[in-house]
């Protein structure tokens, strides 16, 4: 896997042979630090608030849905499948007297591999260092266990952080299941905050959106600007780039074949023979033979659906044209190897 990241290039290092040299678009929107004046944005005025919030649920709550609506653009990958989100993703929200960075994390849950006790190690860190929570629930499911073991984690890592209620995805959900639940997510946080605030929104059609980013901003501390206002993301192009191949992956996946699927960058370079065009190498990662099948499809027509769809994905994020090749490779029960994660960040 190719670990190098691309911020860290500079074309006026490298020989006027070399084809990158008249490839900086590829990655012009992600800006060399050093070049940055920041103080075009930490010139902030009285009472402006920022911070750190994150997302916490059961897996498929919707925390990823929230966090491209309040960013307002597509910065985390959404399925059907529950635990799709892998790694933490932060994602900037902008407005005139507040900035926060939205920080989606995998679901908590209770591991059941190597890869799932890594995500929620993961998880934690993340609630440790953020200002305030949201606790997503479904308004069309009813309050379990699993999210009061989810609580009951958070106060543990986070005992003193401000913890909000969010009632998602109210287009799933009647009015009367709505109110229900909102009563119950209410009861459930005052036992510990008597002033806890619960809201439901719907990511899906904006409903409420910026009523909660009313009820964070209140929340948040004041403090100045941390990023200047044309940024919506710190991911590298090349994570975010896998992250589009594994959502087409996903999609129409079932039972626990989506949990077995890893996508990895190998290599991203110019096109040495069409100006202007990105050749993009990744590699599927499965853990059977048996799912080889299934990702390929009769005839490689599944395969090649998946990278005809990544690959307008792309373009659509990098502005340009790509050529993507995309190879399977089988690594037995990868989601225990400790080497393999690591070589995936985890």
């Amino acid at each position: 896997m190719n670990d190098t990241d691309p911020r860290e290039s500079n074309p006026a290092d490298k020989p006027a042979a070399n084809p990158a040299d008249n490839f900086d678009a590829a990655f012009e929107n992600l800006p060399d630090e050093a070049a940055l004046d920041y103080r075009d944005y930490t010139d902030t005025p009285e009472g402006f608030r920022s911070g750190f919030v994150s997302f916490v649920g059961r897996p498929n709550t919707g925390k990823s849905t929230l966090t491209n609506a309040l960013v307002g653009e597509k910065i985390a990958i959404t399925a059907n499948q529950p635990e799709t989100t892998r790694r933490p993703i932060r994602g900037l929200v902008h407005r005139e007297d507040c900035q926060f960075v939205v920080v989606d994390t995998p679901g908590l849950h209770r591991p059941r591999t190597l890869l799932g006790e890594r995500l929620n190690e993961i998880v934690k860190d993340t609630y440790a260092d953020v200002d305030v929570i949201g606790l997503t629930i479904p308004a069309d499911e009813k309050i379990g266990p699993g999210d009061r073991w989810i609580l009951d984690n958070v106060r543990e890592v986070a005992p003193k952080t401000t913890i909000i209620g969010i009632v998602t995805k109210l287009d799933k959900g009647s009015r009367d299941q709505v109110g229900a639940q909102l009563l119950a997510l209410h009861e459930l946080l005052t036992e510990h905050d008597p002033d806890a605030v619960v809201i439901p929104v719907s990511a899906k059609d904006g409903t409420q959106v910026e009523d909660l980013v009313g009820v964070i901003r209140d929340a948040l501390p004041e403090g100045p600007k941390f990023y200047p206002d044309d940024h919506v993301t710190d991911e590298r192009q090349e994570e975010r780039i896998a992250e589009l191949i594994r959502e087409s992956a996903l999609a129409g996946l079932k039972d626990e074949l989506p949990h077995s699927v890893a996508v990895g960058i190998d290599e991203m370079l110019p096109n040495p023979e069409r100006p202007g065009v990105l050749n993009i190498h990744a590699i599927i990662y499965l853990e059977r033979p048996g799912q080889q099948k299934i990702i390929e499809g009769k005839d490689g027509r599944r395969l090649n659906r998946i990278m005809g769809e990544s690959r307008k994905k792309i373009i659509a994020l990098l502005g340009h044209n790509v050529f993507l090749d995309l190879r399977i490779k089988v690594l037995k029960n990868w989601q225990s190897d400790p080497k393999f994660l690591g070589r995936l960040g985890f």
